[in-house]
């Protein structure tokens, strides 16, 4: 059994010292994009949550064991973001290398500001994350940091392949910031416009581009509509002439639906993740749509 234990770890070793691919797990598309993009062909990437559905339920899978199991690196969101979901099946891959706090995990939240950071929390408040909120993927200016932090989780493990990996992220970074530039421009005349959204999903995006949030059709975080909220939500659009409501892919559009009926507001539906929409392949097509989108581009 010591034998067996010694060879195992001798294989781990070979693989991270550089002598086979990485084999990197993501909870989310966002995520195993960059991965790949600083990676390369030097590692092996894969994701657990598909786009489209909410990122907050996402319904675990047998494969996910099984993926988790062989990873050598796992990255997440943070945040609790897959507290519903994630810690049940990471348990049963019994893979100790990929828990928190090992050199085989990397949470992305812990690398940037949170928005809504609350230090009481309690069921009244709704569905709120302690940590504050967690969809930090939609500020454009966060992709980079997380890019560097894959760069140097890859490093760590194979510091023999550290060149190329650095390569890589150059040259992402590069094109990304090139990117931003573009979407700065386009956003410009949306610069201190109102909206609404149905929950605080893109909180970081219209903060990063100064886009005033004037309220959400959830009462509360992850409350469905009451129709006294929506009435008060119709009597805000009114009194502050705001023109579109912002809605996300996995939530009902019945509600903004509804209040567009009564309001004439413009309702737009915008992705959050890599396959959110057939039209988001990847990173730089996601804030592509975005932008597009809300701007009619």
């Amino acid at each position: 059994m010591k034998r067996l234990f010694i060879c195992i770890l001798m294989l781990y070793g070979l693989n991270v010292l550089g002598f086979g691919k990485i084999n990197v797990v993501t909870t989310y598309g966002y995520i195993a994009d960059i991965t790949q993009r600083i990676g390369g062909v030097e590692v092996s990437v894969s994701r657990l949550a598909a786009g489209s559905p909410d990122p907050h339920f996402i319904t675990p899978k047998p494969s996910f064991i099984a993926k988790l199991r062989n990873a050598d690196l796992l990255i997440i969101n943070g945040g609790q973001l897959e507290i519903g979901w994630l810690p049940p099946v990471l348990l049963q891959a019994n893979n100790p290398v990929i828990n928190p706090g090992r050199p085989g995990f990397l949470s992305l939240m812990a690398l940037v500001t949170p928005l809504d950071v609350h230090d009481d929390v309690s069921r009244a408040q709704g569905d709120v994350h302690p940590e504050g909120n967690p969809h930090i993927q939609l500020d454009p200016y966060h992709i980079p940091v997380f890019a560097q932090a894959v760069m140097e989780k890859l490093c760590q493990l194979a510091p023999g392949k550290c060149e190329i990996f650095r390569e890589n992220y150059t040259t992402f970074e590069k094109r990304w910031l090139e990117k931003t530039a573009l979407w700065e421009q386009k956003l410009s005349p949306l610069k201190g416009t109102k909206v609404v959204e149905y929950h605080k999903l893109y909180d970081y995006f219209f903060h990063r581009f100064k886009i005033e949030v004037a309220g959400t059709l959830e009462p509360l975080p992850g409350i469905p509509p009451t129709s006294r909220h929506i009435a008060g939500i119709i009597d805000l659009i009114k009194k502050q002439n705001i023109t579109v409501i912002i809605q996300d892919v996995y939530h009902s559009s019945q509600t903004a639906r509804f209040i567009a009926g009564k309001t004439g507001v413009k309702v737009v539906i915008i992705p959050h993740d890599i396959g959110a929409v057939k039209e988001v392949t990847d990173i730089f097509s996601l804030f592509d749509e975005i932008v597009g989108r809300l701007t009619g581009s």
